[in-house]
Parts: structure tokens; C-alpha cells; sequence
């Protein structure tokens, strides 16, 4: 395995690609040319942009959508460095940067984190708070052990929750996060438990980032004018459907990317400032579950996909 690829010409052609040879290297990973290893280059990268920050990364989140991207899920141009979040500390800054200085502690998302160095658009980056952990602001951005954060935050807007899980481990981490009904659909039928819970009314909003295996019976259970939120696809693709058929309960469903719901620079720094104020107020609690050397990255992805994990994961580089 290749840990960090910054340009990465003729791959295809190139044995040390091919062969998935295991070189472990800090830094950019670049080679321009086939041959030995004397043409292999270890070099910091250097910001072009007006806009552009040099992060020097001292952790990076694991998310399940570096795991689609690894896969070609999430289409890629290859050569690519996954990782899609990270804390550092600010190395350079481009000369349209005004609000970033060398030394600020930051986060970004929307760049390549699986790396010591990172280059990242000055509009997706944002200062980590005085007396904020940076290894906790690097587990809040993309989250990871979504559930647990959306129970909290959920009952923060005063509603009623119910949570599913696929064990009695599980089933205590969301009681501790104050779900008020919690279901493992390994031994009882969501359908049924959530008709019984609502009488038979169904719930108002559906969170669901499993997709493929959990979609269908999700749908089941929302009520009249009910909404299906959708953000992930931990089981697979969520397969065609006929549209109509929310039309039966008249449902509102919902695709949404964090990308694309938080896409300016206003929206991006007035989001993490809400977020970092609920964290310092004590109304959320981040679960960090394990962190992981740049090196062990590939077991990481495996805990993930295995769902072993109730809480966030983070490289350490």
C-alpha cells in the first residue's frame, strides 16, 4: 500500500503501483518516472494559490466516504490521497488569506488529510478555539459514529428519540446518549417496535446512514407527512425505487452531501463556530473510539466497514 500520493504519473505502467509493494513514507509520496528507487521524491508541498493554506496535519478523521472513495464507489481521479478532514497547525499561507495566520491552530474538510502536508482552500478551513483539544475538533467535522451525535443533538431541539442498533453494547452507548427507546434489529423488527412506540403513527424524521439493507424498512416507518433523511450508504447504494411510492404517506425524502449543504465560506465557518460553542457549552459528547497511526489506516477502514466501531476513528500523523 502507497500511504500518500501527491502526482503520480504513468501509474499504470509502474510495477511499484501495480504490485501494491508496501512502502511506508511521511510526507508525499511522488515518483515521476519508472525505475528505481533513486527517482522516488520525498518532498514538502508549496502553495500556489492566492486563497491556498499549507496544513501541517496532526490528525485526520476517518469517514466512511474515504472508504468509497478507496473502493471507486465515490469516483476518484486517480492518483488521489483520501481523507476528507484534518487538524493542524497552519505551515504558509497564500496572499489572499486574511484571517489565517502561520501558527493558528485549524480544521479543514473538502481536501486530501491522509498526509503529513495538506494544501486546502482558505474557505473550508477555520481556527480551532482556544482550550478546544485539536484531536477532538479533528473528530467533529464529517463526525463518525453519526448516531450517537444525532441523538444528542436531536434531543437538544427537544424531540423524542428512538434509536436501532446491532447490539446490547450499542444499545447502552445510545441509552447514555439519552435515546429514550433504543431497538436492536438483530432480535426484534423495527416495524413493528416503532408502530408499537408511536401508536402506530410512525416517527416524524428518519436518520439513516446504513441505506441499502436498513431503506425499505425506514420507509415503513415514517409517518403521514413524515421526512427520510438519508446521508450514508454503510450497507450499499440505496437500490431505484419508484418515486411515487411517497406519495401513500406523502414523504419528503432527503440525499443530502455535507459538500454541497455547506458549500461558501460564510456557511462553512458560521457552522463550525455553532458547533465548537455546543461543544465548550458541554451539550455534546464526542466519543473517540480509537486512533491509528498513518500506517495502520487500512485496519481503521476495516473496523469501520466491519462495524466494530461506536465512535470516531483518527489517524494520528
Amino acid at each position: 500500500m502507497i500511504i500518500a500520493i501527491a502526482r503520480l504519473q504513468n501509474y499504470r505502467n509502474c510495477s511499484l503501483f501495480r504490485n501494491s509493494k508496501l512502502f511506508q513514507f511521511r510526507g508525499n509520496f511522488e515518483y515521476r518516472w519508472c525505475g528505481g528507487l533513486e527517482h522516488v521524491i520525498i518532498e514538502r508541498p508549496k502553495i500556489t494559490g492566492l486563497t491556498d493554506v499549507l496544513v501541517k496535519n496532526h490528525f485526520a478523521g476517518v469517514n466512511f466516504i474515504d472508504t468509497y472513495h478507496r473502493s471507486g464507489l465515490y469516483k476518484l481521479s486517480l492518483p488521489a490521497i483520501i481523507g476528507r478532514e484534518g487538524a493542524g497547525v497552519e505551515e504558509a499561507v497564500g496572499d489572499g488569506v486574511k484571517d489565517i495566520h502561520l501558527g493558528d491552530h485549524v480544521v479543514y474538510i473538502n481536501s486530501s488529510s491522509y498526509a503529513e502536508f495538506t494544501i486546502t482552500n482558505s474557505k473550508k478551513v477555520a481556527k480551532v478555539p482556544d482550550g478546544l483539544d485539536l484531536k477532538l475538533a479533528a473528530s467533529l467535522l464529517q463526525a463518525g459514529g453519526v448516531g450517537l451525535l444525532l441523538v444528542q443533538l436531536v434531543k437538544n431541539c427537544g424531540a423524542h428519540v428512538i434509536g436501532t442498533v446491532s447490539n446490547d453494547e450499542k444499545a447502552k452507548l445510545a441509552i447514555s446518549a439519552c435515546a429514550e427507546h433504543v431497538i436492536n434489529y438483530s432480535t426484534q423488527n423495527v416495524v413493528d417496535e416503532v408502530m408499537r412506540i408511536t401508536d402506530n403513527k410512525g416517527v416524524h424524521a428518519i436518520y439513516d446512514g446504513v441505506g441499502k439493507y436498513t431503506f425499505e424498512t425506514f420507509l415503513a416507518c415514517a409517518r403521514r407527512l413524515g421526512s427520510l433523511i438519508s446521508f450514508g450508504n454503510a450497507s450499499g447504494k440505496v437500490p431505484p425505487f419508484e418515486i411515487l411510492r411517497l406519495s401513500e404517506k406523502n414523504l419528503k425524502l432527503m440525499r443530502p452531501t455535507l459538500n454541497n449543504y455547506i458549500e461558501t465560506e460564510e456557511e462553512f465557518r458560521k457552522s463550525t463556530a455553532e458547533l465548537f460553542t455546543v461543544i465548550k457549552e458541554g451539550k455534546l459528547d464526542i466519543k473517540i473510539w480509537e486512533t491509528y497511526k498513518l500506517n495502520d489506516a487500512r485496519q481503521a477502514h476495516l473496523d469501520l466497514k466491519g462495524r466494530k466501531t461506536t465512535g470516531k476513528l483518527i489517524l494520528q500523523l
